[in-house]
């Protein structure tokens, strides 16, 4: 029987941590929104995070692929939206955990371990 989780420990904890910090920023953008130009952008980033989050706990390579492309997705609108004022202390902060979500999924502890052993 397989079993479904929403988190992983065994995991390398690069990959543990952006697990959970796709779910921290899709919940966050339900809550208050995500800084983007455009509202599809906002709900690919927000289905996508959370999507990619749940792959990326099982394993699954379309969810690392999904989680990675909605983070710099996430990261490309903020600073199309924020422009210059991106360095400010309110976006900075997104900026801050949004750059290191992706970080996170693309240090080369996560991108071998899920070469090697995710499906």
């Amino acid at each position: 029987m397989s079993e479904r989780r929403f988190v992983n420990p065994s995991q390398p904890q690069t990959l543990y941590m952006a697990t959970i910090l796709c779910y921290w920023d899709a919940v966050a953008g339900l809550l208050f929104g995500v800084a983007t130009t455009s509202a599809l952008l906002a709900v690919f980033t927000i289905i996508g995070l959370a999507a990619g989050g749940y792959g990326i706990a099982n394993e699954k390579r379309w969810g690392y692929g999904l989680a990675v492309i909605a983070a710099v997705v996430q990261v490309l609108g903020l600073i199309a939206f924020g422009g210059s004022d991106v360095i400010k202390f309110p976006l900075l902060l997104n900026l801050f955990f949004d750059g290191a979500l992706v970080a996170l999924l693309l240090h080369p502890m996560s991108r071998d371990y899920q070469r090697i052993w995710f499906r």
